[in-house]
């Protein structure tokens, strides 16, 4: 007997495999993006706050191959900004601010959230578009807001907050397999 969380763990990496061409485009993209000079920033709230970590340790460190390491910034992760920013502008710009301050044309945000709902996610979102940074989005079910306010988006067809953040660690998981392909090859084309 299947335990029931493994069910529908099962169904929705099923559904998310239509998605793996798209995630090894993100990669070598962002690889691409990477070696290039640029970075990547990464947000989210909660348990999508440590996966947008994960992600950047793993680009910054190592995912499998060993490399050189990679600009990489959890927007979460500067703990005296995120207050001070949450104080005087409150929660919502928390990562909208960061954007404006550590992002440049050219490189990449990816944002993540269960919902797509988040505020200061969505914002953030806002914020990369307005300078010129490629927002893209995991998010739960779509359509939602976050999705609509990034450029490019992988949405996880999941019931449950759980399911989604599983595969959402999945899908980070083969973004750095492909950024590291892309590194191995010596793919340099812009994004």
């Amino acid at each position: 007997m299947t335990a029931p969380h493994l069910t529908a763990l099962e169904h929705a990496l099923r559904r998310f495999d239509a998605e793996a061409y798209a995630i090894d485009d993100w990669g070598r993209r962002l690889a691409c993006v990477l070696q290039g000079g640029g970075r990547l920033l990464a947000c989210g709230n909660g348990g999508s706050a440590e996966q947008a970590q994960h992600l950047t340790a793993e680009l910054v460190g190592r995912y499998q191959d060993d490399r050189r390491p990679f600009a990489a910034i959890p927007l979460h992760g500067d703990i005296p900004a995120l207050t001070a920013i949450g104080n005087d502008y409150g929660h919502e710009e928390m990562f909208a601010r960061q954007v404006r301050a550590h992002g440049r044309p050219g490189d990449v945000l990816i944002c993540l959230s269960t919902s797509g709902t988040s505020r200061n996610v969505i914002a953030a979102a806002k914020a990369a578009e307005e300078i010129g940074v490629s927002a893209w989005a995991l998010t739960g079910p779509a359509p939602n807001p976050l999705a609509g306010a990034c450029a490019e988006v992988l949405s996880v067809d999941a019931p449950t907050t759980a399911t989604v953040q599983e595969v959402h660690l999945a899908a980070i998981h083969m973004i750095c397999a492909a950024v590291d392909a892309a590194v191995r090859r010596g793919e340099e084309e812009p994004i």
